[in-house]
Order: structure tokens, then sequence, then C-alpha cells
């Protein structure tokens, strides 16, 4: 086909091909282990399997309501009580959508404006920056510090202005792992008191949490929560990431606007999944034991890599491991991570990507909701280097 000859503005003109796109095309290209992307290689629970099919049998197969279904949204109503102790009313307050990437879309879409300024904490998820861009608004980053990866309140207290719209938080954190603590929700509390600021509370790994730590949810602190949307992610929960159903939860009048948003990007999503999910959770042995299911799996992984020279950065949530290599190599961070792909054949993932100026600190994401033997065969290759 010919190219459009007019001219073309881009409205992201420094965003290159998502890295998640990068490394998995490279790890299928040279057959290698595939650790970069968030994605289980183990199977959805044939209970909830069973259930898609029992309700796209049963006819449910057309258009769910904008909002979601209510029967879903009702149960996330009990459990979200359950968990947290704080009640989202499901008819105002409590949002199905297409995953947890459209939720974030859709927020910042339904609340930033042009020169609005929106703080996020870098290294940081990479939806979150371009989304901003996208509806005009200016991102200011505040860089969480090393090793540990904690949030400089200082810091965010010097970025924050009169035109500051929103703050995106991220607990448990991708790609770090590392979690808010009750004096980071403090902090947060103080600093937006008396303002006009928006909370995006990114907390699709809610179950993902380990060492006996706490999730600290905006859910769990009422005054906060008055200008929270939080966003939540089945597909991370039920190990079913293609499944892309979410969800969002916010006091009625911010939701009002979120969802004259939500509905012309995605209106609405999978019915049937909607109708299972909402019968799987009815019963709380489904996701209450996750956090001891992932533990396992991340002491498993850095237990088999010992014999390695990387150096295991702590993860206390979701299912990746960073490994810092500065022992092996000097390389940048996304060449090692190439040539790590191409001649040991195991992908992962480069944290520079995750920064906007692609700090280089030396560290790879690995993700760990693996089957054992997959560890095992990556393991093998990192302890050989």
């Amino acid at each position: 086909m010919k190219p459009f000859k007019g001219s073309i503005q881009s409205k992201l003109p420094k965003q290159e091909t998502s890295i998640f796109a990068v490394m998995s095309g490279l790890a299928a290209e040279h057959k290698a282990i595939n650790l970069s992307q968030g994605f289980p290689d183990f199977e959805v629970s044939s209970k909830l399997i069973s259930l898609v099919n029992k309700y796209m049998k049963k006819g449910f197969n057309q258009y769910a309501p904008m909002q979601g279904v209510m029967n879903l949204r009702e149960q996330i109503a009990l459990k979200t009580e359950s968990v947290y102790g704080n009640k989202y009313d499901p008819v105002t307050e409590i949002n199905v959508t297409a995953g947890a990437t459209q939720a974030i879309f859709s927020i910042i879409s339904a609340f930033v404006k042009d020169d609005d300024e929106v703080i996020i904490f870098e290294p940081a998820y990479d939806s979150y920056a371009p989304a901003v861009q996208l509806n005009g608004g200016m991102v200011k980053y505040a860089k969480l510090q090393t090793p540990a990866f904690k949030i400089n309140w200082n810091e965010v207290k010097r970025l924050i202005s009169n035109r500051t719209k929103m703050i995106i938080l991220n607990t448990p954190h991708n790609p770090t792992g590392s979690v808010l603590l009750p004096a980071d929700i403090k902090e947060l509390e103080r600093l937006t008191k008396g303002t006009d600021i928006i909370i995006l509370s990114d907390e699709v790994y809610e179950h993902l949490i380990f060492d006996g730590i706490r999730h600290e949810s905006i859910c769990y602190y009422p005054e906060l929560a008055t200008r929270t949307l939080v966003v939540g992610s089945f597909g991370k929960t039920f190990h079913a990431t293609g499944w892309k159903t979410g969800f969002v939860l916010a006091p009625a009048n911010l939701m009002a606007e979120f969802r004259k948003a939500h509905q012309f990007t995605v209106f609405a999503s999978n019915t049937p999944v909607q109708y299972a999910i909402a019968e799987f959770l009815k019963d709380r042995e489904n996701y209450i034991h996750l956090n001891g299911f992932y533990q396992d799996k991340r002491d498993y992984f850095v237990n088999a890599i010992k014999g390695s020279r990387f150096n295991v950065i702590p993860c206390h949530g979701t299912y990746f491991q960073l490994l810092d290599y500065s022992r092996i190599s000097d390389e940048p961070e996304t060449e090692f991570a190439i040539r790590l792909t191409k001649e040991f054949k195991l992908a992962s993932i480069p944290v520079s990507s995750f920064y906007h100026q692609h700090d280089d600190n030396k560290v790879l994401r690995f993700c760990f909701a693996k089957k054992e033997e997959t560890l095992d065969k990556a393991a093998e290759i990192l302890n050989k280097i």
C-alpha cells in the first residue's frame, strides 16, 4: 500500500515499540525461555473454565451492561468489604473493565486535561505516561529510591503544584516487587489533604504479596478513598491475563466521570467471563491463598539461582524478581537482555525500559509465574553465566 503523503504530527513522537513485545518476539525467534512478559505458563482453574463454558452455553454471549454484569459487581462489593472493610455500592461505585490497562487509560482520559500535571513513580508501568500525554497532560517523574525502591516523599512534595491533577500509585509494584507501607499512605494523605488531587491506585497484584506484609490498599483508608480510583485485575488474580477483565472502585462522583470516558473507550467487557468470575468469587478459597502460592514460586526461583553471580533484589509482591548483574557485565541493560536471549536462550526485561530517561542500574526483571520445570531450566542457565 502506498504511504500517506500528508503531514503527520505524532502525539507520541518518542514512543517506541513496547519492550514486552520486543523481548517476547525475540524469545520466540530464538526459542528462548520467556521470563520477560508477565503471564503464567500454567493452566487456569478448570472449574473457572467450566464456568465460562457454562455461561456461554446458557446464552450469555451478547453485550454486558456498560457498568459490568451486576452479579459480578455485587461479588466485587462483597469481596472488597470482606477483605478491606470498605463498602462500595455496586450500582454507583463499581465498574467492570476490559482489563486493568483499559481502566487506567479511561481514568486518565476522564480527568486529565491539557497541561494538567500527573505524578508517576519510576520505574513505572509503561502505559501510565503515554496515557497522560495522549490526553494533553504533563508527566512529572518521581524516582523510587534504590536499592529498595521506596518513595521519597520530600521529592513528591516538591513536585506538587497548583496544576497537579493526579498521582498514580502502584502497589505491589511492577516492575520492582516493592510495596507501600502504612507510613507511605499517611504521607500521601498528608500531602493531598485540602487539595483537588485525584489518586489512581493500581492494585492489580493485591493478592500477590509476601512475607506476612499486608497489602496497603487505599480501600483501608476511608478519607483517602474519597479521592481515589482503585484498579484491580482478575487476569492477575486468576492466572488468566488473556481474558482482559478488570474493575474500578471509586466514590460515586468520580465513578460518574469515569463512566463517561469508559463507555466510549470500550463500552463493555466479556460477558460470559464476567458471569463465571462472579460465581467463582463466591468461594474465598479461590483467591485468599494466592500470596502463599506465589511466595512459594518466588522462593523456589531464588533458591534455584543461589549458585549464580546475580544479586537478588528483595521482592515482596507481584510475580517479578529483579536480578542485579553488575558482577557479571558492564553492558547496558537492554544489550545484556538481548544477549541473554540470543546466546543463552533466556528472555527477561531490562528495568531501564521503565524509566523515561532509560536509567541503567544493571538490573533485569524476570517473571516467576511459571511451572517449576520452566524455573528449573531458567535457573540452570542463570547459574552458568
